[in-house]
């Protein structure tokens, strides 16, 4: 989110006596991405449902559900290692490497417009002497294909004056409109909680089989921000998952219990087939990316290299009172890993995890974040063909699974120190990634690192309050996982740690594994390669990692999506995203912020004990909301 944080707050602080600077709108977005981040990266998405979801007879040891404080703790653990990872990673990736990094790329371009600066210079040439405040009439530097792509998916085309204008004047109304607008259906949906759950063939269907429809504004709106490549991927996981292997599972006798039963239902069967599609996906995109890597680092340099690759002259443009201090990473690093592992012992003992396997745990998070920024940046960039470049996503999901299969060996047996440490190696790597793409940012519109590297502890200190209270103040009002907030990457976590444990696959599902999974590393290896020659029609192969998220998901999570990369598709067609791209950005970005923000309202009602209106329409068991469900 971090072009909507950086559009957000330029409109904001237009109601300020002294609007800000471009550099300080950097600062401004790397502190909301910072605070953002947190709850994935201390898993509130998945670790800690999947510890709450163990069964004494089945695991060995019963559910864990952290307190307030314990879950502050726990965050505390794992909030600050990625951020003092992010400063050499930024010497070595931005400064050195000078990868794409295109999201921040894509925002740095949009400050820079709405600052009314020059276009900042993109190009890998050294940037020394660069001053982001030059002349307008400067030379507009070419930006690199894959990069120019980047920015068109994020909406900004070369129409700048009419960026700016929409930026300026028609800004807040776009954003005033659909804000309210989510806001209002949201609060309908929580009186009439029918309104979010509608039967889509009928009430047998929507009862036995769960297809239901969710019309949420904020879901189409994050369809709008995806691109319709993704969400026909997502949708086309969801027919197959739903549609086929759901049923084929069910009448099969592999799945007998209730549809939507995680345990011996069909969506907990066909949830192992996802896993595998997953992971092939994953290992498959992360092949040629390793033995890139090492022709490029290693084997040249066992072949020797004279001249410049001896003694590279440094490309650092920023004076040393405005870079952050290599003391104070080295101090921080080992402050962080020493009160992460204290922390990790005190929430969950020595039952739950090993201090020294919490040790290890982070040793590899620090691995995997270079790994996984490497995978996002140099994707897009050409030289490495990583499927999901096209996303633009921090690649944490087939991460965090090679994470559980180590730890799988290193402390076997153990469920819950496999989710723990692999929860803390996922970390460092999921706040590294996205912190990366700031710092990219910074880097072309000249804001200072220090500066940004205060705003992202700031971020996550903050968030480690707001992001546990609210997590608490959830679980108080909501089943999680429950009807309205499934939490699938938590059966996914604990998924994967039973199998590394037993080894006990549901009937039938290892061989419809190891079909799905030949079947995507194929698809994974040709979309891999289709990228690496340049096919402009390669985005339109399936993404293994979003097909799989069509069977992790209800088909309600799924179908609205569609309808936003339909609108985002159709929108560009005709239009064209150099004619009003910006504004579908902040119309998407109104959707997003007025359910998040409304939903905050329902769940106070709900605290307060302020229940539904009508139950009308709910026959079908669906409605979260409703006593029938």
């Amino acid at each position: 989110m971090s072009l909507q944080s950086a559009l957000i707050g330029f409109l904001m602080s237009k109601l300020l006596r002294k609007p800000m600077s471009a550099q300080e709108n950097v600062v401004l977005q790397t502190t909301a991405v910072a605070t953002g981040t947190m709850p994935l990266a201390a898993g509130f998405v998945g670790i800690l449902p999947a510890l709450g979801l163990l069964d004494e007879k089945r695991d060995g040891v019963p559910p864990v559900h952290l307190s307030w404080i314990a879950a502050v703790g726990w965050s505390c653990a794992v909030a600050f290692f990625g951020v003092f990872l992010s400063p050499p990673l930024r010497k070595q990736v931005i400064i050195e490497e000078q990868l794409a990094f295109p999201s921040g790329t894509a925002t740095g371009q949009l400050i820079s417009v709405l600052h009314q600066l020059p276009p900042p210079d993109t190009t890998l040439r050294q940037r020394r002497g660069y001053n982001a405040l030059a002349s307008a009439d400067n030379e507009d530097e070419g930006v690199p294909a894959q990069e120019t792509d980047a920015l068109h998916r994020s909406g900004l085309g070369s129409d700048m004056t009419e960026v700016a204008a929409v930026g300026e004047q028609e800004g807040w109304n776009a954003l005033s409109w659909s804000f309210a607008a989510s806001g209002l259906m949201t609060l309908l949906a929580y009186f009439f909680p029918a309104v979010f759950t509608i039967p889509l063939f009928g009430t047998y269907l929507a009862t036995e089989w769960m297809w239901t429809f969710t019309p949420s504004l904020s879901y189409i709106g994050q369809g709008i921000i995806m691109g319709f490549p993704t969400t026909l991927s997502m949708n086309l996981g969801m027919l197959v998952g739903w549609g086929i292997l759901s049923p084929i599972s069910k009448y099969s006798g592999w799945a007998p219990g209730p549809v939507g039963d995680m345990t011996v239902g069909a969506r907990g069967w066909i949830l192992w087939v996802s896993l595998a599609i997953m992971c092939s996906d994953s290992v498959v995109s992360l092949i040629p990316v390793v033995v890139e890597l090492f022709q490029e680092k290693v084997w040249r340099t066992f072949r020797g290299h004279s001249g410049d690759d001896m003694a590279p002259e440094s490309k650092e443009i920023e004076t040393e009172d405005r870079l952050v201090p290599m003391s104070w990473v080295i101090w921080g690093l080992g402050g962080s890993i020493v009160l992460g592992t204290v922390l990790v012992w005190l929430v969950f003992g020595d039952e739950g995890i090993k201090p020294w396997a919490t040790v290890i745990g982070f040793v590899m998070g620090g691995l995997l974040s270079v790994l996984g920024v490497t995978l996002t940046t140099t994707a897009l960039w050409g030289r490495s063909v990583r499927a999901l470049g096209e996303t633009d996503l921090n690649p944490v999901s087939g991460l965090g699974k090679i994470s559980q299969l180590f730890f799988a060996w290193i402390q076997p047996g153990n469920i819950v120190a496999n989710i723990i440490a692999g929860g803390v190696a996922e970390a460092g790597a999921q706040q590294a990634g996205d912190l990366m793409q700031d710092l990219k940012t910074g880097h072309l519109i000249r804001a200072s690192p220090r500066a940004q590297f205060y705003g992202q502890l700031i971020g996550s200190c903050l968030s480690i309050v707001v992001t546990t209270t609210a997590y608490t103040l959830y679980q108080r009002a909501y089943e999680i996982p429950g009807p309205s907030f499934p939490a699938p990457t938590a059966f996914v976590w604990l998924g994967l740690a039973r199998l590394l444990r037993d080894g006990e696959l549901p009937a039938k599902s290892g061989v419809f594994m190891v079909l799905f999974a030949i079947l995507f590393g194929f698809v994974a290896a040709a979309k891999t390669s289709a990228v690496r020659v340049g096919w402009p029609y390669a985005k339109w192969i399936p993404s293994g990692v979003a097909f799989a998220i069509g069977f992790l998901n209800t088909p309600s999570f799924s179908l609205a999506r569609l309808i936003g990369g339909v609108v985002e598709h159709v929108y560009y067609t005709r239009v064209g995203r150099e004619n009003g791209g910006i504004k579908l950005i902040v119309i998407a970005s109104g959707f997003v912020l007025g359910e998040g923000v409304v939903s905050v309202v329902s769940l106070i009602l709900r605290t307060f004990g302020v229940g539904v209106v009508s139950c009308w329409g709910c026959g079908h068991g669906m409605c979260g909301g409703c006593p029938a469900a």
